[in-house]
C-alpha cells in the first residue's frame, strides 16, 4: 500500500501537470494521497513536511523569494526599456535569425557555467529570447528547449569545474574537487550539447515545414517601437555585463589572490568573503544593481522606474509559488517508509555498483522532482555505502551529479514548472521538447558514460 501510494502520487502529479491542472492544487491532492496511503500524521505532514521542512514549500519560497523577485525585476526592466530587443536584433543581424536557438543555448551555457543560477538565467534571457523568436519565427516551445539545454544540462551537472550546486554537493560530500571525473564530464558534456542542438535544429526545420511559428503569450511584452528608437546594442549590454561581473568577479578574485594576506576586517576581504558565501543573496543583489543601473540608463523606463520594478516583483510570485508547491510534495515523499525502504533496497541490489548508484540517484531525483534535492539525499544516505563497495570517489562524484540531472526533470520538476510559468506555456505545449532535452538525452549519455568507463 505504501509503495502504491508513493508511486501513485508521483504518477498522478505528472498526469495532472500534463492535463494542465493548476500545479498548486495538483501538489496538494497528490500530497494528501501519499499521506493517507503511507499512514503519515496529517497535521505534521501538511504543516511541517510540506510547508516548512528541509524540502518544504515555504522553506523553498522563503529561501528563493529574493532571487525570483530580483530576477523578474531585471527581466521586466530589460524588456520595457527595449534593451533586450536591441541586443536580440544586433545578434540576428550578425549571426542570422536561423541561429536563434544556438544563440539562446550558448548564452545560457555561458551564464550558468559562470556561476549564474538557472532561475536567474531564465529571467535574464527570456526578454531577449522573445525578440529572437519573433524575428526568426520560431515556436516558443523550442525556446524552452534551448533554455533547458543551455541552463539545465551539460553546464549544470556534467562539465568539470562548474560552480553549480550539484557539483558542490558532490564535492563537499565526497571530499573531491570540482574537476572530479574530468574526462567523463568533458565527453559527456559535449555529447549532451551536440545531441541537444541536433534535436532542436531538427524540430525547427520541421516547424517550418508544418507552418508552425512564433505566437506570443498574453503576458509577453515585445517591443513594437521602431528599431531606430532602441538603445544602442552596446549600451543595452551594460546592465547584463554588470550583473554577470558582480556575480563572477568575487570568485575570480578569490581564486587569483590570497585573501589571508589582507588585514582582518578589510573591506575587500569582507566583501569577497560575503559574496562567495551567499549563492542566493549575492546574485540577487547583482540583479537589483543591474535593474537600478538599467532604469537610470534607459529613458524608456527612467520616469516610471518604480512602477516597472513593481510589475516585475508581481510577475515573480506565481513562478515562485508554483515551484514551491512541487518542492513541498517532495518534502512529504521523503518522510515515507516506502522511500526509506527504497534507498535500502537499491544499496543491497545485485546491480553493478556504478549502475546501482546511477539508478539510486535517478529515482530519488525523480520522486522528489529536484536534482539538487535528490543528489543531497543520495549523498547523505547512500553514497558512503557505495564508497565502501570500492567505487572511485572521483567517478562517483561525476556520475552521481550527471544522474541527478536526468529523471529530476519529469513534469513535476520545480524548475520545469517555473520555466513554463515564466514563458506562459503549458506542459502540453512545451514539455515534449523539454523532456527530450533534459531527461532522454542526459540519461542516454550518462548510461553510455557508465558503460564506456566501466570497460
Amino acid at each position: 500500500m505504501e509503495y502504491a501510494g508513493l508511486i501513485g502520487g508521483v504518477v498522478l502529479l505528472i498526469w495532472l501537470a500534463l492535463r494542465g491542472v493548476n500545479i498548486i492544487l495538483s501538489s496538494l491532492i497528490c500530497s494528501l494521497l501519499v499521506v493517507m496511503t503511507n499512514g503519515l500524521p496529517l497535521a505534521p505532514s501538511l504543516s511541517e513536511y510540506y510547508a516548512f521542512g528541509p524540502l518544504g514549500a515555504f522553506t523553498f519560497a522563503g529561501k528563493f523569494f529574493l532571487l525570483f523577485a530580483a530576477g523578474s525585476i531585471f527581466g521586466r526592466v530589460m524588456g520595457d526599456s527595449h534593451a533586450a530587443s536591441s541586443i536580440a536584433v544586433a545578434l540576428i543581424r550578425r549571426l542570422g535569425s536561423h541561429r536563434a536557438l544556438w544563440i539562446t543555448t550558448l548564452a545560457c551555457a555561458l551564464l550558468t557555467y559562470g556561476g549564474v543560477v538557472a532561475f536567474v538565467v531564465i529571467f535574464a534571457i527570456y526578454p531577449l529570447g522573445l525578440k529572437l523568436l519573433q524575428e526568426a519565427n520560431i515556436p516558443k516551445r523550442l525556446f524552452c528547449g534551448a533554455l533547458a539545454l543551455g541552463a539545465g544540462t551539460f553546464t549544470l551537472t556534467t562539465l568539470p569545474g562548474t560552480p553549480s550546486i550539484h557539483n558542490v554537493i558532490s564535492s563537499v560530500s565526497l571530499g573531491t574537487d570540482l574537476f572530479a571525473g574530468f574526462w567523463i564530464g568533458i565527453i559527456g558534456g559535449l555529447a549532451m550539447f551536440l545531441m541537444g542542438m541536433w534535436y532542436l535544429e531538427r524540430e525547427r526545420k520541421r516547424a517550418i515545414i508544418n507552418g508552425e511559428g512564433f505566437e506570443p503569450g498574453p503576458g509577453d511584452r515585445i517591443s513594437t517601437i521602431d528599431e531606430r528608437d532602441y538603445p544602442h546594442w552596446a549600451l543595452a549590454l551594460l546592465p547584463m555585463v554588470l550583473v554577470i561581473s558582480l556575480i563572477i568577479l568575487p570568485r575570480v578574485i578569490s581564486m587569483s589572490m590570497d585573501l589571508s594576506t589582507l588585514a582582518e576586517g578589510a573591506l575587500l576581504k569582507t566583501l569577497i568573503t560575503f559574496a562567495n558565501s551567499q549563492p542566493i543573496v549575492w546574485p540577487s543583489i547583482a540583479l537589483l544593481a543591474g535593474s537600478v543601473f538599467a532604469a537610470l540608463l534607459f529613458s524608456h523606463v527612467r520616469r516610471d522606474a518604480l512602477i516597472v520594478m513593481g510589475h516585475g516583483t508581481h510577475d515573480s510570485i506565481m513562478p515562485l509559488i508554483n515551484t514551491a508547491a512541487v518542492i513541498g510534495f517532495g518534502g512529504i515523499v521523503t518522510h515515507t517508509s516506502g522511500f526509506v525502504e527504497f534507498t535500502s533496497a537499491m544499496i543491497n541490489s545485485d546491480l553493478p555498483p556504478l549502475l546501482s548508484a546511477f539508478s539510486s540517484v535517478s529515482l530519488v531525483a525523480a520522486i522528489t522532482g529536484s536534482a539538487s534535492g535528490g543528489l543531497q539525499i543520495f549523498m547523505q544516505t547512500m553514497a558512503p555505502a557505495y564508497i565502501e563497495m570500492g567505487l572511485d570517489p572521483q567517478v562517483l562524484h561525476r556520475i552521481a551529479a550527471m544522474a541527478s540531472g536526468g529523471f529530476d526533470s519529469l513534469p513535476h520538476c520545480g524548475t520545469v514548472v517555473a520555466t513554463l510559468t515564466i514563458t506562459g506555456l503549458t506542459h502540453k505545449q512545451a514539455y515534449k521538447d523539454i523532456g527530450v532535452i533534459t531527461v532522454v538525452i542526459p540519461v542516454v549519455v550518462t548510461v553510455a558514460m557508465i558503460a564506456f568507463f566501466s570497460l
